[in-house]
């Protein structure tokens, strides 16, 4: 089934395409108007948002609490810089922490810039206070890791695709196989400053762990005075059922980067979260962001924080998510080859000689679902958590549908 694009999204998808530069595949749809978990295109047709932007929508599209938080500061103050103070930034950076269980907050924009900022701090903690020899310190990675595009960032990606002819790189990253806590052992050494790790890798295919791989990573830090540094970016604030998808196996990081759903699917928001003794080595003038703690963010940062302060997302998102898992798992053995993830977020592995991701997101779209393609061969499925019971099996049935036809 093959979706047919109206006239007014052929023309505005052909300006996008004569215009702006050609660093993503988007599928064919335009998209006007959103509400909840549902879009609706410029022709006025209705989709069931599958993947929430990647997990920056978690409590979907203009929640009115986030909404009113922003129209509200949006009559009052919007940016000051930090070469002044403003009324919103202590309270959030108060509220962030005490949400979070921890000292400091650095306010920063984009989910990268979070990454890059907590790399930075650790380098910093690993000369200032644990006494590493200037310019030697080594950050341990993930291999199939994701945590940005920069190009610090991409340095230590072992995707070819997101390194090819971006050189020459930054040096001082060691990556080993995710999910072995061994290779990591044997790759610390007195120069280690941090260990950066997705408790779940979004972008590699909702790939969760092994059982204790994360509690053996704090016990490796510990022992050997390094920084265990969690990105959370997509994993954190409710996605997985809880607030941190440490929190599964009880694990507390040094540092968390934090993005994504921090801006409510409103504006970008990040931050980096963590002990004091580590964020408190940064000093002014040693890093900064013109619009980083922003009132309007801020104002917004807010709200979510309050939003996840009941409980109800993490609570909705565990029992949808069994739910969720439990239908996607029957499609095991027919079309799929794995289901993996945590909470309202999974990697449907797509069974070797059927439909490949692109293929089946193009006939998803063509049914009236958004979903996307992650690694070629599986659907990253990661709805907002406002979604129904009633929703989710819709959605799924459309999944069956598609690599049932194989179109």
């Amino acid at each position: 089934m093959t979706a047919t694009v109206p006239a007014a999204a052929a023309e505005l998808i052909e300006l996008d395409e004569r215009w702006s530069t050609h660093n993503y595949h988007p599928l064919p749809v335009v998209i006007a108007e959103a509400e909840g978990a549902w879009v609706t295109d410029v022709a006025g047709r209705r989709y069931l948002d599958f993947l929430a932007g990647y997990s920056a929508l978690n409590f979907g599209h203009r929640h009115p609490a986030l909404v009113a938080a922003a129209v509200e500061q949006l009559g009052r103050v919007t940016l000051t810089s930090r070469a002044f103070h403003h009324d919103q930034l202590g309270l959030f950076c108060r509220e962030l922490a005490e949400l979070t269980g921890t000292d400091l907050v650095l306010p920063m924009n984009s989910g990268a810039e979070a990454v890059e900022s907590a790399l930075k701090v650790a380098r910093k903690w690993a000369y200032q206070v644990k006494g590493v020899p200037q310019d030697t310190a080594e950050i341990i990675v993930a291999g199939s890791n994701f945590h940005g595009r920069t190009t610090t960032i991409v340095s230590f990606s072992t995707d070819d695709l997101a390194r090819a002819d971006f050189g020459p790189f930054t040096p001082g990253f060691t990556a080993v196989k995710y999910g072995d806590a061994q290779a990591v052992e044997a790759a610390i050494t007195e120069r280690t400053a941090a260990i950066l790790v997705e408790p779940v890798q979004g972008e590699a295919g909702v790939v969760v762990p092994p059982a204790g791989y994360l509690r053996e990573l704090r016990r490796l830090c510990d022992v050997n005075d390094v920084l265990l540094v969690a990105d959370e970016i997509q994993s954190g604030l409710a996605r997985t059922g809880t607030l941190f998808a440490l929190d599964h196996e009880g694990v507390r990081a040094d540092l968390y980067t934090l993005g994504k759903a921090l801006g409510g699917g409103i504006l970008p928001v990040s931050a980096v979260v963590g002990r004091g003794d580590v964020l408190g080595v940064l000093k002014p003038g040693e890093h900064g962001s013109t619009f980083g703690g922003n009132p309007l963010a801020c104002a917004v940062g807010r709200a979510v924080v309050r939003l996840l302060r009941t409980g109800e997302f993490q609570d909705r998102s565990t029992a949808l998510g069994a739910h969720l898992h439990e239908r996607l798992n029957d499609l095991v053995g027919h079309g799929v080859a794995e289901v993996r993830g945590r909470g309202l977020w999974a990697g449907v592995e797509l069974a070797p000689g059927g439909v490949t991701g692109r293929v089946a997101s193009e006939a998803m779209m063509a049914r009236g679902v958004l979903c996307k393609e992650t690694q070629d061969t599986t659907l990253r499925v990661a709805p907002p958590l406002v979604i129904t019971e009633a929703e989710l099996d819709h959605g799924v049935d459309v999944i069956a549908e598609v690599i049932g036809t194989g179109r």
